[in-house]
């Protein structure tokens, strides 16, 4: 579905204290520079509108969290719903007040993920969530799929040691491709499920996105995986 641009949303995204406009500049600093601690960090890669990442940060606020998105018209909605969510939004030519920064756990980040590496420095950081990518359909574009050996790669870089990844979509195909290409990556399933909301134990305490309210209220099933780094002999 095609987003109607916003106009303005390019500059509100560049003013706004929320949004990292040059990521690299952190790179190997986000706790100490960024959020002021030394919690976890925690990424969703391609976030949409923001929901999961929003809900999450609120429910954890022990936990920092930082959500990609590339699309400038879907981030500024994402960051003005957080505004909303925290009673601060005050339109779109007024960006959030700097004061806010030492009481919020999240941050944005207007850029694609092949970038990762440049962003985050290795073992940086201690999970990554992606839900419902872009599924790629067509074979000349898998190394564009966010679950393609080129990206697993790139996780294998930044993430701790005993890191994880999760992973949900509605798309079968992608689902499939992804318990293929993962363990050829050298990683491994540590749970899998092919209906979610129908496992009482993986649906307890689960976060929805947008796209998964929408499509679950469709009947569709939602597939996760979760994985980790496979451990090496010797």
């Amino acid at each position: 579905m095609r987003i109607r641009h916003i106009k303005g949303a390019e500059e509100y995204i560049e003013q706004s204290p929320f949004v990292i406009n040059e990521p690299a500049d952190f790179r190997g600093q986000w706790k100490e520079r960024v959020f002021g601690n030394d919690r976890p960090l925690y990424l969703e890669v391609g976030m949409g509108m923001g929901q999961f990442i929003r809900t999450h940060a609120r429910l954890h606020p022990e936990i920092n969290y930082i959500g990609f998105e590339i699309n400038s018209t879907v981030l500024y909605k994402s960051v003005r719903r957080y505004l909303e969510a925290l009673g601060e939004d005050q339109g779109q030519e007024v960006p959030a007040p700097e004061a806010l920064l030492p009481k919020s756990n999240l941050r944005f980040i207007r850029q694609d993920a092949r970038f990762l590496a440049e962003d985050f420095g290795p073992g940086e950081v201690d999970r990554i969530y992606l839900n419902f990518s872009d599924p790629w359909p067509k074979d000349k574009n898998a190394n564009k799929r966010l679950t393609s050996p080129v990206f697993m790669k790139l996780y294998d870089q930044i993430l701790k040691p005993e890191g994880v990844i999760e992973f949900k979509t509605d798309n079968e195909g992608l689902f499939d491709y992804s318990l293929l290409s993962i363990p050829e990556s050298g990683w491994e399933l540590i749970t899998v499920t092919r209906d979610l909301h129908g496992d009482a134990v993986l649906s307890e305490g689960n976060v929805m996105t947008e796209y998964e309210e929408k499509f679950s209220k469709k009947g569709n099933p939602i597939y996760k995986l979760i994985a980790k780094r496979r451990k090496q002999n010797g």
